[in-house]
């Protein structure tokens, strides 16, 4: 293991902290619930995979960490979104009041607003990396979480409720919606490590399997976890009348579908000689969060 899990959390952490604005002449209320929507907790899965994804490929941590902030700052206006109540109507957020529970709706939609354009600034004017990679990974990125990807998967998801979809329609909407970014991190990362283009292609192989089988646990967790475990509503997709891989496959077979997912990430890095990176173990620990 080339990297501690906690110092590199810890530092992304405090980076985050320094990129979320304090002080605004003109909305603080804005302000203050953005980094209450930010800060607020969770694994940082996605920016941990952006910095090991830079480490294992041969960059450096401090270099892959405005790319990190960027992709969290993503991910966090996307489940302020997700909450609001004209889409999964969630009053919980990793424990706490979900973030429209807390300033109001409108502010809400502000704060998913300023998110998503602080990310891209951040991206835009990261301090590492040559212009055209930056350019790359802003692209990389809005073409992960726009229409084609996490947007887009929303709209499906949004649009299938009460629906009876078939297993490859599923692998379709949640390789936009939830595994479009995960994947969108791990080549970031790489790209801020001046990978080949070879190696690019390992860092989305990867990053796809890991979304995929990261998605698969999320719907058995669902099933058999309980709402102080996760932080959020548990049972949320029954009540919604959602297709899941639990609802297509059964508990166990969906488990074994993400172990497969996970050793097929797993080997992809062991053929590039990086078992024993953080990126690896963050693979695994994606998609092995029960037994």
């Amino acid at each position: 293991m080339t990297a501690e899990p906690d110092a590199v959390r810890a530092a992304i952490e405090e980076a985050l902290d320094g990129v979320l604005p304090s002080h605004s002449p003109i909305a603080q209320p804005l302000v203050d619930a953005m980094r209450y929507a930010a800060l607020g907790g969770g694994k940082r899965l996605r920016p941990m995979l952006t910095c090991a994804s830079c480490m294992a490929f041969g960059g450096r941590l401090e270099d892959a960490l405005p790319p990190a902030c960027a992709v969290e700052l993503i991910h966090a206006y996307s489940l302020v979104h997700d909450d609001l109540p004209a889409m999964d109507d969630d009053a919980l957020r990793r424990g706490r009041p979900s973030c429209h529970a807390a300033y109001g709706e409108a502010v809400a939609i502000l704060v998913g607003d300023a998110l998503q354009t602080l990310a891209f600034e951040v991206l835009a004017g990261a301090p590492a990396g040559s212009a055209a990679n930056r350019a790359v990974a802003v692209s990389l990125l809005a073409e992960a979480v726009g229409w084609q990807g996490m947007v887009g998967g929303q709209a499906f998801d949004m649009a299938s409720e009460g629906q009876r979809l078939g297993l490859a329609e599923l692998k379709a909407l949640h390789a936009a919606k939830t595994g479009a970014l995960i994947s969108a991190a791990v080549r970031i990362g790489a790209l801020f490590a001046d990978a080949t283009e070879a190696q690019m292609a390992v860092a989305k192989a990867f990053g796809d399997r890991v979304g995929l089988g990261f998605q698969i646990i999320d719907d058995v967790l669902d099933v058999v976890s309980d709402t102080t475990t996760l932080g959020k509503p548990a049972g949320s997709d029954q009540e919604a009348d959602k297709s899941t891989f639990v609802t297509l496959m059964s508990l166990d077979d969906a488990r074994r579908e993400a172990r497969a997912l996970s050793e097929e990430a797993s080997d992809l890095l062991r053929r590039e000689g990086l078992q024993d990176t953080l990126l690896a173990e963050l693979g695994r620990q994606a998609v092995e969060r029960i037994s």
